[in-house]
């Protein structure tokens, strides 16, 4: 057998503060000292490993010496617990309105996926006709920067964001939209109702917008282009986002624990 030694470019800080809250959630299910196979720092590194190299979990269980069924059971754990660290949709827009935020930013990204959760009689669920794949459809608002701040649970990838978004997003973002703290978003969120701030769709095949409202257009379209950094940001430091192979539901915790790295990592 060929070994070789790895390293993983994550801060040993960022490693310590998983392992910092897994100690404290094996303390509140009441888990007795040297039961575990694995300790907290190294659990916190199985995570790591998932998230930022997208190592499978059968690899993950050859590299601890546990079995396959005992790291997917590890690496489940420590997705609920990072998860459980992002902050609620509420808790974000009242913050943005403290910090004086001009708007905020929303748009939807496909997080794809190879597995299928479930598979009836209708139309397969889990594929977006619009991406041409499967996978799970993922509302991210952020911050002017393009600083994701908030990410949705997972809806089917056949799920249109306008719908998500009124399912998860709108009805917090409504009242402080209609008080001053508008959103921006692209023109798949037509209709979204008071606040939503979209480009204008040409209402007929050939019609020439004016210029003010092609300014408008213009506006709409550079600034909320941040949004799409920061979910680009988001899938490529943290490349298990490129392709899910666990459950489809479980890409709300993945995208979460992604959310939450980011915002240890760069102290937002």
């Amino acid at each position: 057998m060929l070994t070789y030694r790895a390293s993983l470019d994550v801060s040993r800080d960022l490693t310590q503060r998983i392992a910092r809250l897994l100690s404290i959630h094996r303390s509140l299910i009441g888990t007795r000292r040297h039961r575990r196979v694995l300790g907290c720092f190294d659990q916190a590194v199985l995570l790591l490993r998932f998230m930022r190299q997208r190592t499978a979990v059968a690899d993950l269980a050859r590299d601890n010496g546990i079995s396959l069924s005992t790291a997917y059971r590890y690496l489940h754990e420590a997705l609920d617990v990072v998860a459980a660290e992002a902050p609620r949709l509420d808790e974000v827009v009242v913050q943005a309105a403290q910090d004086d935020f001009e708007h905020l930013l929303l748009d939807g990204t496909l997080i794809a996926t190879d597995r299928v959760h479930d598979v009836g009689a209708g139309p397969d669920r889990w594929y977006s006709g619009k991406h041409k794949r499967h996978g799970g459809n993922i509302q991210v608002v952020c911050d002017p920067d393009g600083r994701p701040l908030w990410v949705s649970p997972v809806e089917p990838g056949r799920t249109h964001d306008l719908a998500a978004a009124r399912r998860h997003v709108l009805p917090a973002l409504y009242p402080t939209a209609a008080r001053g703290l508008p959103v921006l978003a692209d023109k798949g969120y037509t209709g979204a109702g008071a606040g939503i701030r979209v480009p204008v769709r040409r209402t007929r095949r050939g019609q020439i917008l004016d210029r003010s409202t092609r300014g408008w257009n213009s506006y709409v379209n550079s600034t909320r282009a941040f949004v799409e950094h920061g979910i680009a940001h988001l899938k490529i430091r943290w490349r298990a986002l490129s392709r899910i192979s666990l459950c489809p539901w479980r890409i709300s915790a993945i995208m979460a624990t992604a959310l939450v790295l980011s915002s240890w990592e760069n102290r937002y």
